[in-house]
């Protein structure tokens, strides 16, 4: 899961040109047997993550009591439907991102935050552990204002946890949800299609204080 080890964003002049169509993926998740692409139930939320290798941390949604449904794909870049391997030059602008259908009246946001900041780390920029580039960035994707301010009082919670354990300042994008990508279908519940495969996510080992005294 190696990236073109660029720490640079294309531009539209500079970016691969894509394609109108969808790529091929799977169309009921792998593990829970629940439409991708919906239709979901009504009163469900979306969420967009990224965390670097979208492998681990979609194992890390589904696992979660009240998400519904997980898809790993490509967001916040230019390409249009772009593959996997062209996401992998660095030249498409995409993160690696797990979509999470979720119901709010079992898990709510702020769960799903608490989730996002204590399984990677946030503050390495362009990069993941050993996974290095664009597409493995620290990205929140919001869809609605509830989303982004909450977003946004998570990350400074966090910052605050972060700073007084020593670590470094969180790099993470957050930023508007734009079009989300399904990624092909052999990336879709890749962990439990390949139990033993790759998972290069990890977290801080800092706690992060939401739903401990301090909502997001």
């Amino acid at each position: 899961m190696q990236s073109r080890k660029t720490h640079e964003m294309p531009t539209r002049d500079t970016a691969l040109p894509g394609r109108p169509d969808p790529l091929r993926t799977d169309e009921v998740h792998y593990v829970t047997g629940r439409p991708l692409k919906g239709p979901h139930p009504e009163g469900f939320q979306t969420a967009i993550f990224g965390m670097g290798c979208f492998w681990g941390v979609e194992r890390v949604f589904w696992q979660l009591p009240g998400v519904w449904v997980t898809a790993v794909g490509y967001s916040g870049g230019i390409t249009p439907n772009p593959t996997y391997e062209e996401t992998c030059t660095g030249l498409t602008g995409h993160a690696e991102v797990v979509q999470v259908v979720f119901n709010p009246h079992q898990i709510r946001y702020a769960d799903l935050l608490k989730a996002f900041w204590e399984n990677h780390d946030p503050t390495q920029g362009m990069r993941q552990g050993n996974d290095v580039g664009t597409t493995y960035r620290s990205a929140i994707y919001y869809l609605d204002d509830s989303q982004k301010a909450e977003a946004e009082a998570s990350r400074d919670a966090y910052q605050a946890a972060l700073t007084k354990a020593g670590r470094g300042d969180i790099t993470t994008e957050i930023a508007p949800a734009g079009p989300f990508y399904f990624a092909e279908d052999y990336h879709q519940g890749y962990l439990a299609k390949n139990p033993g495969g790759y998972c290069g996510i990890g977290g801080t080992g800092v706690t992060c204080p939401i739903g401990v005294g301090v909502e997001a």
